[in-house]
């Protein structure tokens, strides 16, 4: 099966939709908490989350790449 570059898009969403409403479903209680705990951290420790976040899912999309052809 071959996903054109405009479906990749899609896959992609869809994928995180499913992440997230798995971790929803299993855990909400938990979520509440780290929602919390999120609000509580200083601005700057929640941008440096959200960029190391971002560089962990960039790298992760190189490595898939390069070991998807």
């Amino acid at each position: 099966m071959t996903i054109g570059l405009i479906g990749l898009p899609f896959l992609a969403i869809g994928l995180v939709l499913a992440v997230e409403g798995l971790v929803l479903a299993l855990a909400p209680s938990r979520i509440a908490e780290l929602l919390e705990m999120i609000r509580n951290m200083p601005v700057e420790m929640r941008r440096n989350l959200g960029l190391a976040g971002m560089a962990l899912g960039a790298a992760l999309i190189w490595l898939a790449h390069g070991l998807g052809g």
